[in-house]
């Protein structure tokens, strides 16, 4: 079999991600090679990922080079893809899992989120983390920070915030456990839609026999089916990067868990539900929770966030 061409964006944790596929392919028995593209996202530091516009602001020229064939695969974190790909692509795989917290990254020792005693300053680029700030830690402060991870923890150094607010994944993966202060509440900062886990995107072109082989190489099955429930609820309620909603699943003896919902820009409602469904259908296991999060009110919140946002 021919070798398998991987494309990923050139950060240091894109490119682990890469290299953390080509393990899985090797361990199959398959060859490859990392083909870097640069993104959108990754070429415009000084603006907001809402401000830029959320759809494919981190796939787009990825799907390019699928389309043309320069590649065979795209490896994406699955948190950064879109709620609907465009027509001739197809997610086939999603890696095992990493822990799905969001977590404080310092290296000051005296931060605490709960403290409103102390003036504190958080660096994210995350409409979901602001909001979710504002509605449980109104005293806390946040700033913009953009950049890899490296970039960023650099400009917190530099005096621009007192710490960063990441997802543990990334964190864990670069090295950097030992600056983590505080590890945060899935109840509270309930992550976002395939937080933790690495997605493998494909033009629908591609032969069949090379998608069974990559899906046996890559897939891993109980993070697929809760990221499909997952992705399910995004689906419906149109989420990318600028959409502040969020939802986790978990599984246990073939039923699905999942608990997500929305919260206001100000931060001043959120709805955040929980349902239960049979393995065997994920999708409707998302969709479920759409329709319950829309009968409680999230229709009206999401139309005020996009006409905030598109005005």
């Amino acid at each position: 079999m021919r070798k398998i061409k991987i494309g990923t964006r050139g950060s240091k944790l894109a490119l682990w991600q890469a290299y953390h596929v080509e393990d899985l392919l090797k361990r199959a028995g398959l060859e490859s090679e990392i083909v870097i593209i640069d993104t959108k996202g990754d070429q415009i530091l000084d603006v907001s990922i809402s401000k830029i516009g959320s759809k494919g602001v981190f796939t787009q020229e990825l799907e390019d080079q699928l389309t043309d064939g320069r590649i065979d695969i795209a490896v994406h974190s699955a948190k950064d893809m879109q709620s609907n790909l465009p027509e001739g692509f197809e997610i086939i795989a999603f890696t095992e899992r990493e822990k799905e917290n969001d977590v404080l990254l310092s290296s000051k020792t005296d931060i605490s989120i709960a403290d409103a005693s102390k003036p504190l300053v958080l660096g994210t680029s995350s409409t979901r983390r602001v909001a979710t700030l504002k509605h449980f830690y109104p005293h806390v402060r946040t700033v913009e920070v953009r950049g890899n991870l490296q970039t960023r923890i650099r400009k917190m150094e530099e005096g621009l915030c007192d710490a960063l607010l990441l997802a543990y994944a990334g964190v864990h993966r670069m090295g950097y456990d030992d600056q983590i202060v505080e590890k945060l509440s899935l109840d509270e900062f309930t992550p976002a839609v395939g937080q933790g886990s690495v997605a493998i995107e494909v033009s629908s072109t591609l032969d069949q026999t090379i998608k069974n082989k990559l899906i046996s190489a890559c897939n891993d099955l109980p993070t697929s089916l809760k990221l499909r429930a997952e992705r399910a609820y995004l689906r419906v309620l149109e989420g990318g990067c600028s959409i502040p909603v969020f939802a986790l699943a978990s599984l246990e003896n073939d039923e699905i868990t999942l608990r997500g919902g929305i919260v206001s820009l100000d931060g001043s409602e959120r709805i955040s539900i929980e349902v239960k469904g049979n393995a065997s259908n994920p999708e409707a296991v998302g969709q479920e929770l759409a329709d319950k999060v829309f009968g409680a009110g999230g229709k009206v919140i999401l139309d005020q966030i996009k006409s905030t946002l598109n005005p």
